[in-house]
């Protein structure tokens, strides 16, 4: 019964959740009845279970949130993003549109702007030079989730991603576990992304099929994705930015020079290994033990400390830049704050119902059966966290569901085998960004909208381009991993 009872609780959860109900409200019902399948206490399970492990998620990681959608509202009203992206696409030409919107975004998302403001003015801009190239629109979705959804989020060290972030604490490891197979797999996640958009490109060109008729203004289509409620739920749960914040504060009239655009985005890498590598490690950390900060360690709280350092740093260069172009610095900056609320509470949400199947007795078979997994630690991890981000339509909510559950029991295997945490944390991360883009993310669901685009239309490149891609290179760096470690 208790098995019973996880699965109605998380199919609730998916159906109800990809109908655009609240995942405030699904995530307590869900968990209330897989434990009562289970004859758990309910208001134990709700107010202790659930909403402790909620908490401690929000206290973990509401910095990082916070700061992520703050800096990249300012990036957006101040005109840097557009301006990154005016600029790759003057340097690449019409005649390159897919790998300008690809390389534009992931210049932006790698620099630690969020998701979705990148989608809000990549978008435009992508409408515009594929028109002019005469590139389908349909394809313009799989440019963007590829430059702004794979390698950047999963796999380039020291991405200030979310995701990024959330296997530091478990593992003890920095924004730059495993820097060598990163860089790897975000080699595969492009070339072979790139590879597939450009077959198809000239696959559409050879049949004489163009950009395709407009069916409303770029402006119209982003401002109605950002204010469909069914968008706005989907979306919260699948990155750090609420898209009905968008419009809430204005963009500058002027763009900054490319130079200074850009600075920001090289603040928060620099900073953000300045800290992992120099900074930190020289510090006296020792207090951390005392009760007083709850007993833990450098190694645990190091990671975040770096991005949250790193981000706060671009915050204040942005705002020192564009100080004066900004229409209403007040305004962006409580839109950027309110962006982050909604995010981190719906996450927090699904981190709490995957608290309380992880306390069922139950679940003691499924993780023995993720544990019997052949291939070893590595593979099974692998499939745990790609099954539960893919059933949670979230790559952020899956991953730490996956590691609050079993994190504690990799480690002890890591060093029964002598296995460096840093390659379980890459694998994790990549893992959590493949299956998470299923048509109920989403992530996906807001870039259709803004691009204008069905999922009929564009769904099969995004699946290409942002799935099969990820599961290549997920594939490679653990069979990298398990044949000579990590490097």
């Amino acid at each position: 019964m208790g098995l019973l009872g996880i699965l109605v609780g998380l199919a609730l959860l998916i159906y109800l959740a990809f109908r655009g109900s609240s995942i405030l409200i699904l995530a307590p019902i869900a968990g209330l009845i897989a434990a009562a399948f289970s004859g758990e206490p309910l208001l134990a399970s709700w107010t202790h279970t659930f909403m402790r492990n909620a908490a401690d998620f929000v206290a973990q990681f509401f910095p990082l949130f916070l700061l992520g959608a703050l800096f990249g509202k300012l990036m957006e009203d101040s005109g840097s993003v557009t301006a990154i992206a005016n600029t790759m696409t003057e340097k690449l030409g019409a005649e390159r549109a897919i790998l300008a919107v690809v390389l534009a975004g992931a210049i932006v998302t790698y620099g630690g702007v969020s998701l979705f403001v990148a989608f809000f003015v990549l978008a435009p801009m992508g409408i515009a030079l594929f028109r002019s190239a005469n590139v389908p629109r349909r394809l313009m979705p799989a440019a963007i989730a590829l430059g702004t959804s794979t390698f950047t989020m999963s796999a380039m060290p020291g991405t200030p991603s979310i995701q990024n972030a959330i296997p530091m604490p478990f593992f003890g490891t920095t924004p730059f576990a495993a820097p060598g197979l990163g860089i790897i797999a975000s080699l595969v996640m492009l070339g072979f992304g790139m590879w597939w958009l450009k077959r198809r490109e000239n696959s559409a060109r050879a049949n004489g099929e163009g950009f395709g008729p407009s069916t409303a203004s770029d402006d119209e289509s982003a401002e109605a994705a950002a204010a469909d409620p069914i968008v706005r739920e989907r979306a919260t749960t699948a990155r750090e930015f609420d898209p009905a914040e968008i419009g809430h504060s204005n963009e500058a009239i002027k763009e900054p020079p490319i130079t200074l655009a850009a600075l920001p985005i090289v603040v928060v890498i620099v900073v953000n290994l300045l800290m992992s590598f120099v900074v930190l490690p020289r510090m006296d950390t020792t207090f951390l033990a005392l009760p007083q900060w709850g007993g833990t360690s450098l190694s645990a709280v190091g990671g975040v400390w770096s991005v949250i350092v790193a981000l706060t740093c671009a915050i204040v260069a942005v705002i020192i830049i564009n100080f004066r172009s900004v229409p209403e610095l007040r305004a962006t900056m409580t839109a950027g704050a309110n962006a982050s609320v909604l995010p981190i509470l719906s996450v927090a949400s699904l981190v709490g119902f995957g608290a309380i199947v992880a306390a069922l007795p139950a679940f003691a078979d499924v993780r023995n059966w993720v544990l019997s997994i052949g291939g070893g630690p590595l593979v099974s991890l692998a499939v745990a966290t790609n099954i539960l981000a893919a059933l949670t339509g979230s790559a952020s909510g899956g991953l730490t569901i996956a590691l609050d559950a079993l994190g504690p029991t990799y480690m002890k295997i890591a060093a029964q085998i002598g296995m460096d945490p840093a390659l379980m944390h890459r694998v994790a991360v990549i893992g959590s960004g493949t299956l998470d883009s299923l048509p109920h993310n989403g992530a996906v669901v807001t870039l259709l909208s803004v691009c204008g685009v069905t999922h009929k239309e564009g769904y099969l490149d995004i699946v290409m381009a942002a799935v099969v891609g990820a599961l290549i290179a997920l594939v490679l760096v653990i069979l990298l991993g398990s044949l000579v470690g990590n490097f």
